[in-house]
């Protein structure tokens, strides 16, 4: 039941370094992430998979001593485009026409309003327009985590220009925004253990 997986997870502190994710579960994350909804259904996001843990030792200074980081079987990097623009939109109408074979003159509506939206948008707010959708991956992700038994981190704990840095983020033409350490809980994490604090539905939830 996934109400019961929901409940299951939690937001692990202290990872089993020693235990490692299997293949298929990684790409379970990695089909979950490319499945995510997403404004438009433009995909202006990427997911960095860090799994060398020499490089990730470097990172934990750089997410304020978090472990979680290093000692996680992998670390997802969720980051957006540092360049968003009418070259995106063009790219995503090729696919849906190439997959769905649909004509350009009932795609050429659309197509011409988006990229309106997209070229008079200002950076500031592609950037965090963009943003949002990270968010909204990482709750995909979360969720996905929990129904395949994985242990999973989100943090927004860590300097970002400096992650970009360590990765050469720049160089792909990304920016990190959300992390997502993934595994399996170490048998000692106290926080395994703990109730969750969560309020009533009564005041959560309001019925119209």
């Amino acid at each position: 039941m996934i109400i019961e997986k929901l409940q299951w997870r939690y937001a692990t502190k202290k990872f089993n370094a020693d235990k490692i994710l299997p293949q298929e579960k990684l790409q379970v994350l990695k089909e979950a992430f490319n499945l995510t909804a997403l404004s438009y259904g433009l995909q202006t996001l990427k997911m960095v998979v860090v799994s060398d843990k020499n490089l990730r030792e470097i990172l934990v200074s750089l997410s304020y001593g978090q472990r979680q980081v290093a000692d996680a079987s992998h670390l997802l990097v969720l980051c957006i485009q540092d360049t968003i623009n009418e070259k995106d939109v063009d790219q995503h109408f090729k696919t849906v026409a190439s997959i769905r074979n649909t004509p350009d003159d009932i795609l050429k509506p659309f197509k011409d309003q988006l990229t309106s939206t997209i070229t008079e948008m200002p950076s500031q707010k592609k950037i965090d327009w963009a943003s949002k959708q990270a968010y909204i991956a990482l709750g995909n992700l979360m969720t996905v985590c929990a129904i395949e038994d994985i242990d999973s981190c989100p943090m927004e704990g860590f300097i970002p220009e400096e992650i970009d840095k360590a990765l050469k983020l720049d160089e792909l033409g990304l920016k990190s925004v959300l992390l997502l350490p993934v595994g399996y809980r170490a048998e000692d994490d106290m926080f395994a253990s703990l109730k969750k604090v969560r309020k009533p539905l009564s005041e959560t939830i309001v019925d119209l």
